[in-house]
């Protein structure tokens, strides 16, 4: 599957960088920004690509690997999360510019992991490698979330995390569905999700199960605790004038992004670059309709 990166231009250009900046992609995923990234930054600058993905940190090392000019890289399989050790582990101790992309490229709905719901896979939705450990446990898989969560538990997370209107029913139907065999695949929840909602729902624009898919990688990902530590090891680290730039696809993604901005700068930390979100023109929307929920916010650093 295609990957088109989205704000491309406009999130790079926003970042004013200059040529011997450090710069942190804090999520390579197509590697589209990271290669525009080390373009602006010519030979003198320095360039951190972190991914959670061995594929996506393989793609920044391709790209790395052709450019005719190129700055100093590092790069980093981890969850950005973990910015202020991996800058501590390269003896980085500020930078200048940083970029998160909170979308999920093409390549990552191609893994077989169980992101999409278009294709028969395992219900994994892991980032990392499923199979490896985090501090001495198995990581968590989307199956394990929907196999032993109580009704409760699984309502309550496609209410808060996914806006699902039908949390209750659907939570109900995995629980009942779950008592006849596990479910371990996208398809058998797909076909769970259906029977927990009214026909009319498995005919609209939006797909049935796209909420409770959305909520469920965000739950096994810890996605919105990541942000909030990424975004704040980010501020801490940045130096003065030192800007920060998110894309977000999710309303409450950029509730966090906005509010953590808001109080850094209630705090006389920092200053808004854009007042409003910057979001995509009625071009890159044509060309890439999954652009339409993005919104750009940058964060300038006093």
């Amino acid at each position: 599957m295609a990957h088109e990166t989205v704000l491309l231009q406009e999130s790079v250009d926003v970042l004013n960088i200059v040529p011997g900046d450090v710069v942190v992609d804090a999520t390579v995923g197509g590697a589209g920004h990271f290669a525009l990234l080390m373009q602006k930054l010519g030979s003198e600058g320095t360039i951190i690509g972190i991914d959670a993905d061995t594929d996506a940190i393989a793609r920044a090392q391709a790209v790395y690997d052709v450019a005719e000019v190129a700055p100093r890289m590092f790069l980093a399989e981890d969850n950005f999360r973990n910015l202020a050790p991996i800058l501590d582990a390269r003896n980085i101790q500020l930078i200048d510019k940083s970029l998160f992309d909170l979308g999920w490229s093409g390549f990552q709905l191609s893994r077989g992991r169980g992101f999409s719901f278009q294709t028969d896979e395992p219900l994994l939705m892991t980032y990392a490698d499923p199979n490896s450990e985090e501090d001495g446990e198995t990581i968590q898989t989307a199956a394990s979330v929907v196999n032993t969560a109580t009704e409760e538990q699984l309502s309550d997370m496609l209410y808060e995390l996914g806006e699902e209107q039908f949390s209750r029913r659907i939570a109900h139907a995995i629980v009942e569905a779950r008592k006849e065999e596990r479910i371990l695949t996208t398809f058998q929840l797909v076909e769970v999700i259906k029977r927990g909602t009214p026909s009319w729902y498995h005919h609209r624009r939006l797909h049935p199960a796209t909420k409770t898919f959305q909520t469920l990688r965000m739950y096994v990902n810890d996605e919105l605790g990541a942000l909030r530590e990424g975004l704040n090891s980010a501020i801490a680290r940045t130096a003065p004038k030192g800007r920060i730039a998110v894309i977000t696809f999710h309303s409450i993604e950029d509730r966090i992004v906005k509010n953590l901005f808001r109080d850094e700068v209630i705090k006389g930390t920092g200053s808004l670059v854009t007042k409003k979100p910057i979001a995509p023109t009625t071009v890159e929307l044509s060309q890439n309709p999954r652009a339409r929920s993005a919104k750009l916010r940058v964060f300038e650093k006093n």
